[in-house]
């Protein structure tokens, strides 16, 4: 795994935004600066493709794109490098932080280091299922906030993500036919299901190839494979230390 510590990096949208005031409210959940290299009083035309590109568009409405569109000011807020130990707390405060700034006069917020993005209605609805949750239900509420899923190279469907809550990307290969309106939230399912799993369970840290999953007992058994991140260099904001597992097709 060498020395590699993820990071979030926070792009904040606003209009009449105040940086200094931004990074005073993050700064008060712990831990969270801004960069000043790149953060700025100004548009970046850049910024609707970019949203775009974030899988906004199934909680963006017309209010969430206006603001996109038509902001003046783009900060960034960024987490220290995380210990595996101390990204779930880290991603917790996080969120927390992002609804306190669109409360306080941010518009728009996208997390550069899964490439997720939300609409404000969602952002507050995460960090309320957040607040006091546990267990399960915290580790699905900051799966459904900071991990970008589905991603699709060839057959394979995979997330980006999991490294901000300390643990490796799911994947699951699929066949084409699998690919239907019908089809894909069932392989949804399944990612998500090994995900909470990952991020839940003390057995996941000792997964093997070959290792068994099912979504339930009288399920189709599917394998488990495990490999390292080779789809980022090291210095990429996705890059996830602690490799991935990957489900593959029953028989």
């Amino acid at each position: 795994m060498g020395e590699v510590f993820p990071r979030h990096v926070l792009c904040v949208l606003g209009s009449g935004l105040d940086l200094a005031e931004m990074e005073r409210i993050a700064a008060g959940f712990g831990g969270f600066v801004l960069d000043r290299e790149y953060s700025e009083a100004a548009p970046d035309p850049r910024m609707p493709k970019a949203f775009k590109a974030g899988m906004a568009a199934a909680s963006f409405d017309e209010a969430d794109r206006a603001a996109v569109e038509s902001h003046d000011a783009v900060g960034y807020l960024l987490s220290a490098p995380m210990m595996r130990e101390l990204a779930a707390d880290t991603s917790r405060r996080l969120l927390a932080a992002t609804a306190a700034l669109l409360r306080s006069g941010a518009t728009a917020v996208k997390n550069e280091s899964s490439g997720i993005a939300h609409g404000r209605d969602r952002w507050l609805a995460l960090a309320g299922r957040a607040a006091d949750a546990e267990d399960e239900r915290l580790a699905g509420a900051l799966y459904d906030a900071w991990v970008q899923r589905p991603i699709r190279d060839g057959h394979v469907l995979y997330s980006c993500g999991m490294h901000l809550l300390g643990a490796p990307e799911v994947e699951i290969e699929v066949d084409e036919d699998q690919l239907t309106e019908d089809g894909l939230p069932r392989l949804l399912d399944h990612l998500d299901t090994l995900a909470i799993y990952l991020l839940t369970d003390p057995r996941a840290n000792e997964i093997e190839d070959g290792a068994g999953f099912r979504l339930s007992e009288d399920a189709p058994r599917w394998s488990l494979r495990t490999g390292s991140c080779d789809r980022y260099d090291e210095d990429d904001l996705f890059f996830n230390p602690y490799g991935y597992v990957r489900l593959t097709q029953p028989g």
